[in-house]
């Protein structure tokens, strides 16, 4: 949620900032008018509420000449008093339709408050779709130049992760799409435990080495807080709802990320400065419905509906320059773990279009899966880049809509924190290049090292 008295300052700055992510930049002016009309009706209603107590001094004050007066005095004093008794009774009908006028406006408000997308950073560079994202950087490790093929660098064609995962019988999506229907799978063996070895892996490294809080979270949640989150109203269609009401006045709603949660811990609280900055991690069962990607992706652990991942978050002190130190600091713990994994990968910098409602600037990780690309006649691909990380730095837009503060040292004041996400490792998807990068000629995959301890020492599958 964008700072109401800012964008009254500076409304060009929302409207282009919205045009840039591809919203409807006229947003920004409903919003201003809706609060424009909000706040003269309150004027309104504060106008009556100081006559209200004009009138009460001044009932006060006849009643004390009346006390005093002659009998010519009194009569005039009575009938003036008279009029002042009468008046309560019509602002008070009054008021109680600015009540109703309030009650619209705030709702109306809200509802376009919660829209406006907050403005990407200057240095963002402006475009339309993914396709305009800029290469920031790559790394490889010494046995891999992507620049070349996998056989060049392997001396022999690659398998795909759904090939190899069959072969080895890591995975069923047979009976996967039998029991949730389609994007759905089961990891099997070696596959459920290479699946649980990435995240256990991620998650020791966010903790015992990187000094982030473990948490656990739910995975369902109140609308509360997908709106506070930023993932209602704008991302509402990935979400799944839960079908049958709890019975409590509120409907539940499964998370597509650990993000949700962590934030949602701190929620309405008010924090004290030294508490700050808070870093927390947590493991968690995602869900998304994954609308509008019909076609994309289909096959294989790439796209799917329920998946696992380890994410982390930073809350932090209002300040901008600390902001973008964390987000090179969360992107670096990434790097770090992707370079233990010797798994080739490159920074992108979204663009405008790309960075969604929520973000300021927005970096997405990449890893190179050689099942990716262009299909040549023989059913053989060159290998792309596929996204398997995104980092997101939010500023105040998140906590300002959970109502999370921390109060300020030098002023007592409150202020709005700022807050930061980013993937750790999310599994499946991660696996493809694992799997891929890995394999070997005969049809097995070599565990990597830094893995080997969470697969009872095993260097190979298969």
């Amino acid at each position: 949620m964008i700072d109401l008295k800012a964008l009254r300052d500076n409304p060009d700055r929302y409207r282009k900032g919205a045009a840039n992510k591809n919203y409807d930049p006229t947003l920004v002016d409903k919003l201003l008018e809706v609060d424009a009309s909000l706040r003269e009706v309150m004027s309104e209603q504060q106008k009556l509420t100081a006559e209200k107590n004009e009138i009460g001094k001044k009932i006060g004050m006849i009643a004390g000449k009346l006390k005093k007066a002659s009998d010519d005095e009194k009569a005039a004093l009575q009938a003036e008093m008279k009029a002042l008794q009468a008046r309560p009774n019509e602002i008070k009908q009054v008021e109680g339709d600015l009540v109703t006028k309030v009650s619209e406006l705030e709702k109306a408000r809200l509802d376009l408050w919660l829209q406006v997308p907050q403005p990407a950073d200057d240095d963002v560079p402006v475009g339309k779709t993914a396709e305009d994202n800029v290469q920031i950087s790559t790394w490889g490790p010494d046995w891999f130049n992507p620049e070349k093929s996998f056989e060049d660098n392997k001396g022999f064609k690659p398998k795909s992760h759904m090939e190899l995962g069959e072969a080895l019988g890591l995975f069923d999506f047979e009976r996967g799409v039998k029991m949730a229907g389609s994007r759905s799978y089961v990891l099997c063996g070696d596959g459920m435990r290479l699946h649980n070895a990435i995240l256990r892996y991620a998650f020791d490294f966010m903790t015992n080495e990187n000094g982030f809080k473990a948490m656990s979270v739910p995975v369902m949640v109140r609308y509360e807080c997908m709106e506070g989150t930023g993932f209602f109203p704008h991302g509402r269609d990935q979400a799944y709802d839960i079908g049958n009401p709890t019975g409590e006045g509120y409907s539940l709603h499964m998370t597509g990320t650990g993000e949700v949660g962590l934030m949602g811990y701190h929620m309405g609280e008010i924090l004290e400065e030294d508490q700050l900055p808070i870093k927390m991690t947590t493991v968690s069962t995602c869900f998304r419905r994954e609308a509008g990607a019909a076609g994309k992706d289909t096959r294989g652990l790439y796209r799917i509906h329920q998946f696992d991942k380890v994410e982390q978050v930073v809350i932090c002190k209002a300040d901008e320059a600390e902001s973008r130190d964390w987000h090179k600091q969360m992107l670096g713990f990434v790097q770090e773990l992707l370079k233990r994994l010797e798994l080739p990968h490159r920074l992108l910098q979204c663009c405008t279009g790309d960075l969604g409602p929520k973000n300021a600037d927005m970096i997405d990780v990449e890893c190179w899966m050689p099942s990716r690309g262009e299909v040549a006649e023989d059913g053989s691909t060159a290998g792309d880049w596929g996204e398997t990380h995104s980092a997101s730095r939010l500023y105040d837009y998140q906590c300002r809509r959970l109502n999370l503060r921390y109060r300020d040292k030098e002023s007592g004041k409150t202020v709005v924190c700022h807050a930061l996400n980013n993937t750790v490792a999310a599994s499946p998807r991660i696996l493809i290049p694992i799997m891929e990068m890995y394999q070997n000629a005969d049809g097995t995959i070599t565990i990597p090292e830094v893995l080997r301890p969470y697969m009872g020492g095993d260097e190979k599958i298969g």
